[in-house]
């Protein structure tokens, strides 16, 4: 195929393994087809990681059902990568690193996807925008939630207005402690599930209600994963409140964590409850699938409750083995976008192609700004109180800048971020 579309991928965690993974193993031999750009041929051709031991171990166990990519090792690695022969990366490295491969992929001239949230700061999020502006790019983020099927089926019911104006919202997500303890134990220092977790969430009600953000405030337990008085986070408690055209406000609380027992029956727990004008939405990852139950192996290697919606290595009824799901789905989505820019018509359309890619506001990092602000928030209201100043927070829009953050009893203020959010 003339067609081609080279992948470099920075991280080789198990993001990669659970979505990155699966999609490069089945582009490798079917490729994509759109009648809009014809079809081409996707490749892995690199990845970037600090030691390369992931990298080889998969190299050694995938064979031929993956393209010979090229291995990048060391604490430079993420740069060498995006100064290779790749036309897109996809950056799944621990959230407070997105920034800096993320810039150096743009800067390279090369589109980005990069793992949720796609940056901790709004300030990082328009130096990415502008530079992929700049460059003709297309910058994107993973919020793989807003591909399950019953999210969309929510906002389908909103947006016919059959579920009407959101009152209040309430959404729970709960991790074993292997998360925080085995598979990122070298990165959580520091770092709490709410950024790392919630951040799906936050995507989901911005995305599917609108409206402007207004306030944000946060607590948060910790003595598992850190001492009682560090700054790593057990689990948070997050609340944003939402005003609409019509002045109305709403509140959103999320409630996330990750030291869930092990034993715990479901890899995680996700809850949702949203309350309308007229209904009420109720959504469980649990009770919506199937259990399962195997000795000696259930529910530590295997989950007692199997999430089949987001991937699932399936055999076939016609003897091809295949995995799926919303978060290969997600992936394969953006590479579609990239190949409809580059192949989707002569070149003196891309610049049209590409305008109404970056349209599309559910992966879009210009889209983004009101999630990327609530995390932003989040950190710092949470670095206020491992510093012995709990309750502060955060207002946006307000008269003193775009994101600031008070402490109660105090007249002083920071400002977080000046311009309009």
């Amino acid at each position: 195929m003339s067609r081609q579309l080279r992948a470099g991928m920075v991280g080789m965690g198990m993001i990669f393994e659970e979505t990155y993974r699966p999609f490069f193993e089945q582009a490798r031999v079917k490729g994509l087809f759109d009648r809009r750009f014809g079809e081409v041929d996707v490749q892995l051709a690199a990845v970037a990681s600090r030691t390369g031991s992931r990298a080889e171990a998969y190299r050694k166990a995938a064979g031929d059902r993956i393209f010979p990519f090229e291995s990048f090792v060391g604490d430079n690695s993420g740069a060498d990568l995006v100064q290779s022969d790749v036309n897109f990366c996809c950056v799944a490295t621990p959230d407070d690193r997105h920034f800096e491969s993320a810039q150096a992929t743009l800067a390279a001239g090369k589109h980005l996807i990069v793992e949720k949230p796609s940056v901790l700061k709004l300030q990082e999020l328009d130096a990415l925008v502008e530079l992929a502006e700049q460059k003709g790019l297309l910058a994107k983020v993973v919020y793989h939630k807003l591909l399950d099927p019953d999210h969309k089926r929510m906002r389908t019911f909103y947006q016919d207005d059959v579920l009407q104006h959101v009152n209040s919202g309430y959404c729970s997500l709960l991790e074993p402690k292997q998360i925080s303890g085995a598979q990122f134990a070298q990165w959580i220092t520091g770092r709490n599930p709410g950024t790392y977790v919630a951040c799906h969430y936050i995507k989901l009600i911005d995305f599917s209600f609108g409206g402007k953000l207004k306030t944000v405030t946060a607590t948060g337990q910790r003595g598992i994963v850190g001492p009682q008085d560090g700054n790593t986070w057990d689990s948070t408690q997050l609340r944003m409140v939402y005003e609409y055209d019509d002045g109305r406000e709403a509140a959103f609380d999320i409630h996330t964590s990750w030291v869930t027992p092990d034993n715990f029956p479901g890899y995680v727990e996700q809850e949702v409850q949203f309350r309308f004008d007229n209904g009420l939405w109720n959504g469980h990852s649990r009770k919506r699938g199937v259990e399962c139950t195997v000795e000696d192996k259930t529910p530590f290697s295997i989950k007692n409750s199997l999430n089949n919606h987001y991937n699932a290595p399936c055999l076939e009824p016609w003897g091809e083995r295949a995995e799926r799901g919303y978060g290969v789905e997600v992936i394969e989505r953006f590479v579609r976008e990239v190949a409809y820019v580059e192949f989707g018509g002569d070149e003196s359309g891309r610049a049209d192609r590409l305008s109404e890619m970056r349209r599309l506001n559910y992966n879009d990092l210009s889209a983004d700004r009101q999630t990327v602000a609530t995390v932003q928030a989040l950190e710092a209201i949470l670095e206020r109180a491992a510093a012995g100043q709990p309750d502060c927070v955060v207002r946006v829009n307000g008269v003193d800048g775009g994101l600031v953050l008070y402490s109660p009893g105090s007249t002083e203020h920071e400002v977080l971020y000046a311009p309009e959010v």
